[in-house]
This record gives structure tokens, sequence and C-alpha cells, in this order.
């Protein structure tokens, strides 16, 4: 799986880096960025979450 953070839609809420710290984390600006690209099979089911409770819906999963 493939997790992109859309830089446009993201507001800084910082759902996903609650949700899995090990793929998000914030730039200096405060918005959610990914520490990869491509998600571990362990990480996958924490991403799922994280992309489900963004209220901006910015995070993709392909």
């Amino acid at each position: 799986m493939k997790v992109v953070v859309d830089d446009d839609a993201c507001r800084g809420h910082g759902v996903c880096l609650a949700a899995c710290p090990e793929v998000f984390d914030l730039s200096d600006g405060g918005y959610a960025v990914t520490l990869m690209s491509e998600v571990p099979a362990e990480h996958q089911d924490s991403v799922r979450e994280a992309a489900g409770g963004c209220p901006e819906r910015a995070i993709r999963l392909d």
C-alpha cells in the first residue's frame, strides 16, 4: 500500500500522527508529512485508521 498526503487539503489536525506515528509526522509548519511512501504490512491498519479519521480527507491510499 502507498500513502500520500494532499498538502493543499491538510490543515494540521494531527489525527494521522496520533494513529500511526511510524508513518506520519508533522512538518515545521504543522502539516502532515509521510515518513515513507510504501507502508509496511504491520502499519497498514493504522494508516487506514488515520486516513478514515482525517477530518479533511487529505490522506490518499493506493
